[in-house]
């Protein structure tokens, strides 16, 4: 048994003629009730984006403001950089996670425009030639996914300038 047919005996468990005449009906509100509820993981998934831009550049501000070259005051550089390369790494998972729940969301969507008249969505996806040609449609999540790991490029150099390279190339040196 293939993926979709999984989802269709899933979705379809009662048929139409052991509902009712109400079918239809409730079909067509639960899918608008689905697709907004799409709708809104897309809303929260902005929201995340939102948080961990304004947290990484919050972290990189305050870095960028403690004069580097003070010691006393950049001793704790190394903590801050791994709590950003923890936070862009955790914010790049979220992202996957949400790329994921989308796609199986968009996977049921198109499994119950199946049953409709009309499938503006599958259509629309077959316009876009499945996300495929990036001369089409290039998908966000293709761009969205990197962003994370320049944050935690940034987060890394920090870290890495705060090492005590001098005492670690000295002691290396001694042996």
């Amino acid at each position: 048994m293939n993926s979709s047919q999984k989802i269709t005996d899933k979705l379809f468990q009662v048929v139409k003629d052991e509902y009712g005449d109400k079918y239809p009906d409730h079909l067509i509100e639960q899918y608008k009730t689905y697709l907004e509820m799409a709708d809104r993981i897309s809303s929260r998934r902005q929201s995340a984006n939102s948080f961990f831009v304004t947290l990484n550049t919050t972290i990189i501000a305050l870095v960028s403001y403690v004069n580097f070259g003070d010691k006393r005051a950049t001793e704790f550089y190394w903590l801050i950089s791994i709590a950003g390369m923890t936070l862009s790494y955790m914010w790049y998972r979220l992202i996957r996670s949400y790329k994921d729940l989308n796609s199986a969301k968009f996977k049921v969507v198109h499994e119950i425009e199946a049953k409709l008249p009309i499938s503006p969505y599958d259509a629309e996806w077959e316009a876009v030639e499945k996300g495929e040609n990036p001369k089409l449609y290039l998908p966000f999540t293709h761009i969205e996914i990197y962003i994370p790991w320049v944050f935690f490029a940034v987060h890394s150099f920090v870290f890495l300038r705060c090492l005590p390279w001098s005492i670690m190339l000295e002691s290396l040196y001694n042996k």
